[in-house]
């Protein structure tokens, strides 16, 4: 969950989505609403996820390597039409992902070094931000491509990472957000710096005991 739905590449696209649509101030409630509304779908999404794997895979004790295999295990538990809507989901969280992160990985580094970034740019006014994009969705779909790769493996080793570098990043945002010269009215009210602050001592707490538990494994 933390690495997966709370995501350092999500803090990088959604301030750079908003500086390229070219939102204004008077812009910032919808901004604000569309944000809202996606982390309460996204929750959804994700609560649902959890409660039909457990009372399909984990009831029946079945572990899986890929995705091919959780879409044929859920077709005997769950009907035929379960590995369906399962490949459907599937595809179209693929299809997002696919754009998503290599676009928030441009304009993370694009903005870092000060190359030109965004989507209603030609490919000759900005070709870094373009020329790593290419790169990534290319390299990404050689991988994925290479044969008896586990992806499950790969999925689950670089969310751990994402869980383990997003504290810093929303520490970070939550010293921008207060800072008055930068933000104004509009820094963070004390309910949303308590929401904020739970969050990111509850992600560090899960980080180190991501990163202890083999350690104390080892030992004991």
């Amino acid at each position: 969950m933390i690495g997966t739905t709370i995501t350092p590449y999500m803090q990088f696209y959604l301030q750079s989505s908003v500086v390229d649509k070219g939102l204004k101030l008077q812009d910032y409630k919808y901004e604000k609403l569309d944000v809202y509304l996606g982390a309460i779908w996204g929750d959804l999404v994700s609560f649902f996820i959890i409660v039909c794997t457990a009372v399909t895979l984990y009831k029946a004790g079945i572990k899986i390597d890929s995705a091919e295999q959780a879409a044929t295990a859920l077709k005997p538990l769950a009907g035929n039409y379960a590995s369906i809507l399962f490949g459907a989901g599937l595809f179209g969280a693929s299809v997002l992902a696919t754009m998503i992160i290599p676009l928030s990985t441009s304009y993370a580094i694009c903005e870092s070094f000060g190359f030109e970034s965004g989507l209603n740019h030609k490919y000759k006014e900005a070709p870094a931000f373009y020329g790593i994009f290419t790169f990534m969705i290319i390299f990404s779909s050689i991988l994925v491509l290479i044969p008896h790769v586990s992806l499950v493996s790969i999925m689950l080793v670089t969310q751990q990472i994402a869980g383990i570098l997003c504290p810093v990043i929303l520490i970070f945002m939550v010293v921008l957000t207060n800072n008055k010269e930068l933000m104004g009215e509009h820094v963070n009210n004390k309910v949303q710096n308590i929401i904020i602050w739970i969050t990111v001592i509850f992600i560090v707490i899960l980080s180190l005991v991501l990163f202890l538990s083999p350690l104390i494994n080892l030992i004991l």
